[in-house]
Order: structure tokens, then C-alpha cells, then sequence
């Protein structure tokens, strides 16, 4: 089977949470031939609870340690791609990385190898459910601010 090409084209929108807070949501675009393979049906969310600044962000080394598994997470991806990382969303206490995976074994594998550097124990926790439609991805799709030409 041949390797699937997946987009690494980037967006950053800010919204609100249901309480008014400012998230700031950062989607990947063009994954339309990723959803048509149908072999990622399984969305996982990874969540991190931190201690919000004033405007709800993380401090400054929170957030460093954040981008160095966001950035590890990317790298094992591009090596074996199978999960793709379509959404990340920072703010009001939270940060959520949301992921699709082809199954949650694969996930759990890739998670492991992914993070294996990081010399500290991260405070994780996990959702996970099947999502064949990509409803949670196309949703967060409709925060992407449009692009002027």
C-alpha cells in the first residue's frame, strides 16, 4: 500500500469555551484524503490540566514542555503515520491535543515511543472513541478564520 500523504499545512484561530474564556485552536487543513482512506476511525483526545495565567494560558515553561511533545508527537508520526494529530486547543486551564487513529493499540505503541525522551512525568489523561465520520475534526474546522487572497 502506498504511503499515504498527509497535509502539514497548519491554522490558528482564537474562540471561546462555553464559560467565555479565550482558547486558542490550532487545526491541520487538507486531510480530506486521509478521511477517505477510512482506516482512522478511532479520535483520541490527550488532555493536560495546567495552572492558567490571568488570560487562561500556560506559564512559560508549562508551555515549552507543551510544544516538546507536541513536536516529539510529530516527528513519531511523520516515521509511522498511524495517527495523525488534527487539532490542538490551549486555554482556559487545558491544553487538548486530538488525534485519529487506525486502532487504539497503534495509538498506545506510538504514544509510548513518541514520549519516551521526555525526562518528566506529564500530567496526561485520555478520552478515546470511535468517530469514523470525523464529525469532532470537521466541527473544529468551522473555527479556521478565512484566508484573504
Amino acid at each position: 500500500m502506498a504511503k499515504l500523504n498527509i497535509s502539514e499545512d497548519w491554522w490558528t484561530a482564537p474562540s471561546e469555551d462555553s464559560e467565555g474564556r479565550t482558547v486558542l485552536v490550532t487545526g491541520r487543513r487538507s486531510l480530506d484524503n486521509v478521511i477517505a482512506s477510512g482506516r482512522y476511525i478511532y479520535r483520541i483526545e490527550m488532555t493536560w490540566l495546567y495552572e492558567p495565567d490571568e488570560g487562561g494560558m500556560p506559564n512559560y515553561a508549562t508551555s515549552r514542555t507543551m510544544e516538546a511533545v507536541t513536536d516529539a508527537m510529530h516527528e513519531a508520526a511523520r516515521r509511522d503515520p498511524v495517527v495523525v494529530n488534527t487539532g490542538i486547543y490551549t486555554g482556559a486551564g487545558e491544553r487538548n491535543w486530538v488525534f485519529y487513529a487506525v486502532s487504539l493499540k497503534a495509538f498506545q505503541s506510538f504514544l509510548n515511543t513518541a514520549l519516551s525522551d521526555i525526562d518528566e512525568q506529564l500530567p496526561l489523561s485520555f478520552h478515546a472513541e470511535e468517530d469514523p465520520e470525523w464529525e469532532e475534526y470537521r466541527e473544529m474546522c468551522q473555527c479556521e478564520i478565512a484566508r484573504e487572497e
